[in-house]
């Protein structure tokens, strides 16, 4: 990486001193801002190539809009870093997803220029025309621009908002469609061929291109060109374009790293009072080589070396839950022609990319339509397949009507595999996929289930397979306890069955998923104080093993619940309820540990997991206070 010397950069921190520079000092100040990016990410990891690829849509944005009067709304949040550092939080940047540091994706309550928090895909539009319509309603004169990737393009709110905003001429709304023709990995789909096609009209581009830059002088002039751009553009492409055909202007293509023209195209545009598209050209990773030649992996690096590019990678002896699951489907798939696979936009991000090299027919990237995806995987179920529906727990709410409607009501046997179960880590609470086991365990058919190992998913993803039922299975982000399970003959686990981990006598620690590790690790501390910790696997959600609960509630005075979710409507609650319906609340004292009625924001797994008390230090200090005195000696 070649450095430059920050000539501007440190004399800008706010859009209004942006302005104090000129337009041909411009493309030296975004060349600083991605410098700084590269050198913070580095050594803070966060999501480079996105925001690398959009320096000069938000430096041309903050520079021609009255911000934060005028709202601007990021969708996905991750390509907002040069935002950030424009508006007033450049130092702060250091501390990008840490604890009590910055958000790494737009929030209301960091700035005041953050108008919108956007931290799943596709909400741009939407909540940029209600910004417009409450400043008509108090009269105001303030721009909302939404800012949506190409990928998000492809979710179906964004449609739903595009549909409202454009059969309104008065709805004073620019979308800004940063097209680089990637999510996190290669945007699929029809409307990315869509976009490539309207993009590379080379004829069309070139003549629009001129006739804007000669006629944006001239007002009138320009007017009568825009209302014959359309018989053009029949002309010359011979198709339709898809925006105009939703009430928008639709003006492009623009290229997005050529910040002076940019900005005279905002200005230009900025008089047009009704709903109107800028379609941008972007390259992800822009201006870093290693980024730009492997996108997928340079979305979120983790630390690199910003000089060689070289990524420091953290030692680590373990596979990771998703790469369990990736093999373990193909090898399931290569069994059974019947199962398929499933993901919206996340084929490496959840390891189906495996299983996509080798039976590509067999695999569908549906984009980042999760709705679409469970209903999709519904359809398939409907016809004799059985589809294995893999989506991030966070990104799974998105789709909870589909799985209540089309799934579960039918009962049909759609395997829906919830990665980046409970708390993620740096991308704080939008990410964490902490209500999944609350909000599945509620829906009728449903079968949920958590492994506490490698090997736990293996055979669960097994017993799904047979199961013929809408079946769940959420883990963890990251690696395993280290479980060999490579090779291991499949094992059928009997449906709400759970296990016993440790046999104890003085008190019982019934865990699920990930929080059985920190129970054993809490059971093997307790007992250098000689206190005897039985620990319990639940395995399965729902249905839960009641006989196993009433066995121990009948046995032990002192029981503890762990889960890595939310205790409102958890397996806590549930446990809890069983034991007062069969009266035996009165001989027992119930502990539950998990996330209180709050969000979690940023930080470490391990430093999240000890703010919210159910590690294995948390369940630690509920021993000590049923056994102080042993703990006092």
């Amino acid at each position: 990486m070649t450095h430059l010397e920050y000539k501007y950069l440190y004399k800008v921190n706010s859009p209004a001193q942006l302005k104090s520079l000129s337009l041909e000092q411009l493309p030296d100040y975004c060349n600083e801002v991605r410098q700084y990016i590269i050198e913070q990410c580095a050594k803070n990891p966060g999501h480079l190539a996105s925001s690398l690829g959009a320096v000069e849509i938000a430096v041309a944005i903050h520079y021609v809009y009255d911000t934060p009067y005028d709202k601007v709304v990021w969708d996905v949040g991750h390509q907002a870093y040069a935002h950030k550092i424009i508006t007033g939080r450049r130092e702060a940047f250091q501390s990008n997803r840490t604890l009590d540091g910055i958000s790494g994706f737009p929030r209301m309550a960091e700035s005041e220029y953050d108008a919108f928090g956007a931290g799943h895909a596709s909400v741009s539009i939407s909540a940029a025309l209600g910004m417009v319509k409450a400043a008509q309603l108090k009269g105001e004169n303030r721009k909302a621009i939404a800012v949506i990737g190409d990928g998000s393009m492809t979710g179906g709110l964004a449609f739903e908002g595009m549909n409202n905003a454009g059969a309104d001429k008065t709805n004073d709304i620019l979308v800004i469609l940063n097209d680089n023709h990637m999510a996190i990995d290669k945007a699929t789909g029809a409307l990315n061929g869509y976009l490539l096609r309207l993009s590379t009209s080379r004829r069309y581009n070139r003549i629009k291109q001129k006739m804007w830059t000669i006629l944006s002088g001239t007002p009138r002039i320009l007017n009568l060109f825009r209302k014959a751009s359309n018989a053009i553009k029949h002309g010359l492409m011979q198709n339709s374009n898809l925006f105009e055909s939703f009430g928008f202007r639709y003006f492009g293509r623009v290229d997005g790293h050529d910040v002076k023209q940019i900005v005279k195209t905002l200005m230009a545009m900025k008089t047009i009072r009704e709903p109107k598209l800028l379609h941008i050209i972007t390259s992800k990773g822009h201006g870093y080589t290693p980024a730009e030649q492997n996108l997928p992996v340079w979305h979120a690096p983790g630390k690199f070396n910003p000089d060689t590019g070289e990524r420091i990678k953290q030692p680590s002896d373990c596979d990771r839950y998703q790469d369990v699951f990736g093999h373990t489907l193909t090898e399931l798939a290569k069994a059974d022609n019947r199962i398929v696979g499933i993901t919206p936009a996340m084929p490496s991000g959840c390891s189906m990319n495996i299983m996509m090299e080798q039976m590509p027919d067999r695999c569908f990237d549906v984009g980042i339509a999760e709705a679409h995806a469970v209903t999709f995987a519904a359809g398939l179920a409907a016809s004799g397949q059985v589809p294995f529906c893999n989506i991030y727990s966070t990104f799974m709410q998105r789709a909870y009507d589909s799985i209540i409607h089309d799934v579960a009501l039918q009962k049909l046997p759609v395997v829906m595999c919830l990665d980046r179960g409970g708390i993620v880590g740096e991308d704080g609470a939008t990410h964490h996929g902490v209500f999944d086991l609350a909000y599945l365990c509620c829906i009728p058919n449903m079968v949920v289930a958590a492994p506490s190992d490698e090997l736990e998913l293996r055979n669960l993803m097994y017993t799904a397979l047979h199961s013929n039922t809408p079946f769940a299975i959420r883990y963890p982000r990251g690696c395993g306890n280290g479980t060999e399970w490579r090779g291991k003959s499949f094992c059928s686990l009997p449906i709400g069955q759970g296990r016993v981990l440790r046999e104890g006598e003085d008190i019982a620690v019934l865990a699920i998923g990930k929080t059985c590790s920190f129970a054993i690790d809490a059971a093997k501390k307790a007992a250098e104080k000689g206190i005897s910790v039985a620990v319990y696997d639940l395995r399965y959600a729902k249905p839960i093993d009641k006989e196993m609960i009433l066995d121990v509630a009948k046995r032990f005075k002192h029981i503890i619940t762990v889960e890595d979710g939310v205790l409102r409507g958890g397996i806590g609650e549930g446990i809890t309820k069983i034991i007062s319906d069969n009266s035996l609340c009165n001989n027992t004292n119930i502990v539950s540990l998990g996330i209180d009625d709050t969000f979690v924001e940023q930080g470490t797994p391990t430093q999240l997991y000890r703010l919210c008390g159910y590690d294995s230090e948390g369940i630690l200090s509920v021993i000590k206070k049923f056994f102080a005195e042993k703990f006092a000696e």
